[in-house]
């Protein structure tokens, strides 16, 4: 009702009517309020409109409008992780191999891939878990849309339950503003949770709901958001271990082992050894301005004897020190002896002529035999086997060929 004053003059307000059917009205009212000659107002005249129409389109037109902010937030988001992701991806490796071993894997990738079906990656540091995850996103439904990469062992217990679900405005003192968490982030997409075995107990209990329910809740707000998200795990831990030690939650480990895939160390598929050194030698030479010509021999048997525990990673890291070592622009490789050799008596490589053949070729000669191929313009076929300016054998390049244009070292 409106409310007129003793001296009386216009008014207008507008109010809500409840139906008896349920519905809602909204009125607008708007007069004058009269008096005879002089004292309090006695009547009024004024007119009542019915104005639902008006209120439902701004109803409609400040949701809309909440929906272009809330776009325009995401796309911000997405814009700045992009930039964030393109800084990371340059240098990132795609994988390279010819072995069974990476052949395997790479064919439960094939499986799994169109699937929205949780994937639990499973190997040592360094054997590139996050590359087959980004496969599995490359060849799903969600691919449009940017995978987001989380490293739940490189955020702090105290600021990971914010990143990953998010937080309101004063949900804790210093946060001054909202901040959207990466499972909201991920939604359409793909989440990749790295080393997922380090994740604090209590994390992991809100990580179940995510799985389970597909919502989340940010800090300070009682407001559930719905996701739509794919998830895929990687650990270096053994899962099924810590769960009998009480470090991770059993219904955890169930909801996450949907579908497992195991990644080979690089001791299980040395066979893509030679690859591998070719295009770390090839990329780092071009990162670091020189021209490696070739990598003495002894050097390879070193390589294929060692054990290896760091993989693909470490193997990078033993290829660049020489590399940036050298101060002549166009050099041969040494490798030093290396730590932490095979355990004695394990097989390396296997026959090439069968069980009726001769013994196993030395790790040089099988190197020396793998037809490594260099990026770089070579005129013209040359020998795989030379030998250098003071006698020690060399491995050069083989031929020119663009074969490894989309070929990179399996490393992360």
């Amino acid at each position: 009702m409106a409310v007129v004053s003793e001296a009386g003059g216009e008014f207008m307000e507008e109010h809500r009517v409840s139906l008896p059917g349920g519905g809602l009205r909204w009125i607008n009212a708007r007069g004058r309020a009269r008096s005879e000659v002089s004292g309090p107002p006695r009547f009024v005249t004024g007119i009542s409109l019915d104005i639902t129409a008006r209120k439902e389109t701004e109803a409609a037109l400040e949701a809309a409008n909440a929906d272009l902010r809330r776009l325009r937030d995401q796309l911000e988001r997405e814009n700045t992780y992009l930039r964030q992701e393109a800084t990371a991806q340059k240098g990132r490796a795609q994988i390279v191999s010819q072995s069974a071993a990476i052949r395997r894997a790479l064919s439960e990738v094939e499986k799994v891939a169109p699937t929205d079906s949780t994937v639990l990656l499973l190997g040592e540091t360094g054997v590139g878990k996050e590359l087959l995850a980004a496969a599995i996103h490359d060849m799903s439904p969600r691919r449009e849309r940017t995978m987001v990469r989380v490293n739940c062992a490189a955020i702090p217990a105290t600021l990971i339950e914010a990143e990953l679900f998010g937080r309101e405005k004063g949900a804790y003192t210093g946060a001054l503003s909202k901040q959207v968490g990466r499972f909201e982030m991920a939604s359409g997409s793909t989440i990749f949770l790295d080393e997922i075995g380090d994740l604090p107990p209590d994390i992991q209990i809100k990580l179940l709901r995510v799985i389970q329910e597909r919502q989340i809740e940010r800090l300070g707000s009682p407001r559930s958001i719905p996701v739509n998200l794919r998830i895929i795990a990687a650990t270096h831990r053994d899962l099924a271990s810590e769960v009998r030690a009480g470090r991770f939650r059993q219904d955890l480990f169930y909801r996450l082992n949907v579908f497992p895939i195991h990644v080979p160390s690089l001791r299980e598929r040395l066979d893509d050894l030679p690859l591998l050194v070719d295009f770390l030698v090839d990329e780092l030479g071009g990162r670091i301005g020189k021209r490696i010509t070739s990598v003495t021999r002894p050097s390879l048997e070193r390589l294929a004897r060692y054990d290896w525990p760091g993989n693909v990673r470490e193997l990078r890291n033993v290829i660049e020190r020489p590399s940036s070592s050298r101060r002549d622009r166009c050099s041969r490789l040494t490798f030093p002896t290396l730590r932490a050799p095979m355990p004695a008596g394990q097989p390396r490589v296997r026959s090439r002529h069968g069980p009726r053949g001769r013994a196993a070729d030395s790790s040089a000669d099988r190197l020396a035999r793998a037809r490594i191929r260099w990026r770089r313009g070579v005129a013209g076929p040359q020998t795989d086997h030379a030998r250098g300016e003071d006698g020690q054998d060399e491995y050069q390049p083989a031929v020119a060929s663009n074969e490894l244009e989309n070929l990179h070292p399996l490393e992360t």
